[in-house]
């Protein structure tokens, strides 16, 4: 059930990523230049992530530490899977032009969203571990 949580979640991230890629393109962008739009884009993303993971954590009762980080792997594992095989195969670009995204110029801050996705899940485990250790007195 774990899997299917996790996986839902993702899908959540995934809608999230595509509305957060057009809102960049279509006013990000225009409106604050390449490497603002492209760094606002990140930091947005980021939050997103950020948020699906919290609540996933609530939503899934009694969720461990490790599995939290085995969920973060998993979303990880998922998205490079998907950055991938959608960007060369579907879009048709060259490995050159993907893997450029994961460098740090003009604003962009994708490894940073990887991060973000891997952690995620995990700290909100973390977080809540650590609540509810602290709400029984121990």
């Amino acid at each position: 059930m774990l899997l299917l949580k996790s996986l839902l979640a993702w899908l959540i991230i995934l809608g999230l990523a595509v509305a957060n890629g057009a809102l960049r393109e279509a006013v990000l962008i225009p409106s604050l230049g390449r490497s603002s739009g492209l760094f606002l884009s990140g930091v947005l993303l980021c939050l997103f992530v950020a948020l699906v993971g919290h609540a996933f954590v609530r939503l899934t009762q009694g969720i461990t530490v490790s599995q939290g980080l085995f969920v973060g792997v998993l979303w990880l594992c998922l998205t490079l899977a998907f950055e991938f095989s959608f960007g060369r195969y579907f879009q048709r670009k060259p490995w050159a032009e993907l893997l450029d995204a994961y460098t740090f110029k003009d604003g962009n801050v994708w490894p940073v969203v990887l991060i973000a996705t891997l952690l995620a899940p995990y700290l909100a485990a973390l977080s809540q571990a650590k609540s509810r250790h602290a709400k029984s007195g121990a």
